[in-house]
């Protein structure tokens, strides 16, 4: 019955929430005051770019975001914003099932059941892999990217919801994804029941900070819970519950916790991809902040 239920709440939360998308996006473009994304096509992906300003020192290690089922690469401007002015190349692609503003893209489903992680497998949306592999790759070929100001060196990837799959995927919990170009996982309010399920978490060696939220019902308690997502990945490893956040609370949607969500993200990647000191300010709840766990 346990599993049923938490199949329920997850289901409902990330399929039955479609409409949401639509003002996600605009909101970000309403809400937003920075200079508006580069548009891309490379790699056959459409991919949203957000770059440092020239005066901003260098090298830039590079940030890829992977978005939630059914959102877009535009779904949470006011983090990639500022992860740009921190000073990371950040890049965003549309995965096949980006749906923000496409009514016909609402009513596809997932290709596996999401409150049933057991029928999940290394086949299961292997496509948004594919897609972060090719647009690396890529990257990394063409010469405006690939200058001495880009950092190739630190790749980190983040993801929100499925995303977090996504990222957490590549970062070796599917060991048939797994790039060792990955030097950080950022996961969101991460789908990683797949992944708890089988046990697979083991195999992610890149430092992972979650985020959760006390109000992501269908997300978050299977992230801290025992022998969830926390607990069975190696060190070193954060996880940060926000006071009151909800599932889209890494949206544009909602502004309540953007400048906590954006202090420990910029915190964490600049510990694993700058080697700067982790704030001991972060360390501790405060604010807007219920749990902190952290082990080095």
């Amino acid at each position: 019955m346990r599993r049923t239920v938490a199949g329920r709440s997850i289901g409902s939360l990330l399929c039955a929430s479609l409409l949401v998308w639509t003002l996600v996006a605009a909101a970000g473009f309403a809400a937003e005051n920075g200079a508006a994304p580069q548009r891309l096509h490379i790699a056959g992906l459409d991919v949203a770019a957000w770059l440092p300003s020239r005066d901003t020192p260098g090298p830039w290690p590079i940030i890829i975001f992977s978005h939630g089922f059914h959102g877009c690469n535009t779904q949470s401007i006011f983090l990639m914003e500022r992860l740009a002015g921190a000073g990371y190349a950040v890049f965003a692609p549309n995965h096949r099932d980006a749906a923000c503003g496409n009514i016909r893209a609402w009513f596809t489903r997932a290709e596996a059941p999401l409150g049933d992680p057991r029928k999940w497998t290394d086949a299961t949306f292997a496509d948004r892999a594919e897609d972060i592999e090719k647009l690396l790759n890529a990257l990394s070929g063409d010469a405006r990217y690939n200058s001495p100001g880009f950092d190739w060196q630190h790749v980190g990837l983040v993801g929100h919801s499925l995303g977090g799959y996504t990222v957490l995927g590549l970062g070796g919990a599917w060991r048939r994804w797994k790039d060792t170009r990955v030097k950080a996982v950022l996961a969101l309010s991460p789908y990683a029941a797949p992944f708890t399920w089988r046990k697979t978490l083991s195999g992610v060696d890149a430092p992972v900070m979650y985020q959760g939220g006390t109000r992501d019902y269908g997300i978050t308690p299977f992230v801290n819970k025992g022998e969830g997502a926390y607990d069975q990945t190696p060190a070193p490893k954060y996880f940060v519950d926000f006071d009151g956040a909800g599932h889209f609370a890494w949206t544009n949607l909602r502004g309540t916790y953007h400048a906590a969500i954006v202090d420990y993200s910029v915190a964490f990647l600049d510990r694993y991809l700058k080697g700067k000191p982790f704030p001991h300010a972060l360390a501790e709840p405060h604010s807007n902040v219920a749990v902190v766990k952290i082990k080095e």
